[in-house]
């Protein structure tokens, strides 16, 4: 009787291990997925020393599909690598040089009278593209900067009342120097929150700028981006950003993504926290980088990793605790660390 119960019992833990091997079969494949972006990865290296984590969040917000900022000093290859992450992708690439003078008209188009047929003609401009660069974004004035707001919220521009869709897949990176610089602008609160992504790009370390220094001694190429090639298509992008939106989140990690945002308004030392937008830009960044590990499922780490380029530009610090030299880095950092890691 004893020998049969036991069977019946390994009988049993075989149909429940056959189950969960069914169950995870079953699950989000990442394989193909994970091996392009290892291939975007060494494509860019073949250029750029170093920057890993700029890189990652870039990969990152390509699978969210939203639009990034890049702010760093001069010279620290904010501009090359947005332009090389485009090289790898086989879709249309447009850069916006953005200066004091530039009109909303020379970005989003104009209509221009044709004499042939007496009516006005549409004329589209650079952002009518799927990888936008627009470089040093805070050198122009509001005026031109609030041409944006629509396209990058919407994917779509109104213009004399007809409304254009951009089409997918369409990103934009920014890239702009600190604000401390001469002749920049301040962005909107209303268009830095349009951004998933704020990345901040410190200098390299000794040993990366001594590698840095080697390759362009030893280097023949005239353009250092002839040697990148595209490796991901279109269609592959966004069945990608499709494949992303399917990561499974566990209820409390939603519960935990709220908790952060609430403790951002609640917080004594921010003077703005962040908006429910913020919320929905975690939840998306949190299963990219899910995705980019090989994962379908988002942990705890996933989201604090997304935290700071989430919501660093979507925050501001109180002007007394500016003065005392605090950062929004530092407070995200003070957020997440009161915030009890659900397991």
């Amino acid at each position: 009787m004893e020998n049969l119960e036991n069977q019946n019992i390994e009988n049993q833990n075989s149909i429940n291990l056959d189950k969960k091997e069914s169950d995870f079969q079953s699950r989000i494949d990442m394989i193909e997925l994970r091996a392009s972006l290892e291939k975007v990865k060494s494509e860019i290296a073949k250029v750029i020393v170093g920057q890993e984590s700029m890189v990652e969040h870039l990969l990152a917000a390509l699978l969210s599909n939203g639009h990034v900022l890049i702010e760093g000093v001069p010279g620290v290859a904010k501009t090359i690598t947005a332009k090389l992450l485009a090289k790898t992708i086989d879709v249309g690439f447009s850069r916006i040089q953005f200066t004091p003078d530039l009109m909303p008209s020379d970005i989003l188009g104009t209509s221009i009278f044709n004499v042939k047929n007496s009516e006005f003609e549409f004329k589209k401009g650079p952002i009518f593209s799927n990888f936008i660069l627009i470089d040093e974004i805070n050198r122009s004035p509001a005026k031109t900067q609030a041409a944006m707001f629509e396209v990058m919220e919407e994917r779509q521009i109104t213009m004399d009342g007809i409304r254009y869709v951009m089409e997918e897949p369409f990103l934009v990176v920014a890239t702009q120097n600190p604000i401390e610089h001469e002749g920049t602008y301040r962005l909107p609160e209303a268009q830095l929150d349009r951004f998933l992504f704020k990345i901040n790009v410190g200098y390299p370390n000794l040993e990366q700028e001594i590698t840095i220094i080697k390759n362009q001694h030893e280097s023949k190429r005239e353009d250092k981006t002839e040697a990148v090639n595209r490796v991901i298509s279109a269609e592959q992008l966004k069945s990608y950003q499709q494949l992303v939106k399917e990561v499974i989140v566990e209820t409390h990690l939603i519960e935990y993504i709220a908790k952060i945002i609430i403790n951002t308004r609640e917080n004594q030392f921010l003077y703005l926290g962040a908006s429910p937008r913020a919320s929905l830009a975690l939840l998306t960044a949190s299963k990219a980088f899910a995705a980019l590990r090989g994962r379908d499922f988002v942990t705890p780490e996933d989201i604090k990793e997304a935290s700071y380029a989430v919501l660093r530009h979507r925050v501001i610090v109180s002007p007394e605790r500016e003065m005392e030299g605090l950062t929004a880095d530092e407070i995200i950092r003070q957020i997440l660390e009161g915030i009890e890691i659900p397991r």
